[in-house]
């Protein structure tokens, strides 16, 4: 038990503020979204959507690789303002998406003394994962963002902490 709070503490300190990811050292509170939440996180993937039409004349199809590819091609060709926090984090929102579908995550709202957060959540246990802002951070401070790289980073993370599958080879 103490090991296992330990690496909560360890991953909260050290991967939360770069990279968006983090397991909660005490549960302040989690709970389902509501349906302004989900009404709103299918606005922002019909906001990413329709921009990748209109500049790249491609669409989301929620498949990994064509999503991803067009994350990074809106990035890459500079369609959308680093300023633009609302549709980079609608892009997190996105490849959060990709994230829950590969492992078995769904979107939840996290609330501490900070406020409120939607994250990706493993069943009924501790891993989250907040992919909302893992894209806009980095192009905020004008870091170039790798959205493969970034989702292979965080798939890892939250991999670490979910239980082993049976009959995996």
């Amino acid at each position: 038990m103490h090991k296992r709070l330990a690496t909560i503490a360890f991953l909260t300190l050290c991967l939360s503020p770069v990279y968006g990811y983090a397991q909660p050292v005490e549960r302040d509170r989690i709970s389902e979204l509501t349906r302004i939440d989900r009404d709103y996180l299918e606005r922002q993937r019909d906001a990413v959507d329709d921009l990748a039409r209109r500049r790249l004349g491609r669409q989301l199809r929620g498949e990994k690789r064509n999503d991803l590819e067009v994350l990074q091609l809106l990035l890459d060709r500079h369609a959308v303002d680093p300023s633009d926090t609302s549709t980079l984090q609608a892009m997190g929102i996105v490849m959060g998406d990709r994230l829950g579908d590969e492992l078995g995550l769904h979107w939840v709202i996290y609330e501490d003394r900070l406020g409120r957060t939607r994250a990706l959540r493993y069943r009924d246990g501790d891993a989250l994962l907040y992919p909302v802002t893992m894209i806009s951070r980095r192009i905020e401070v004008g870091a170039r963002a790798d959205v493969a790289a970034i989702y292979a980073k965080a798939a890892a993370a939250i991999r670490s902490e979910l239980p082993p599958r049976p009959f995996q080879y």
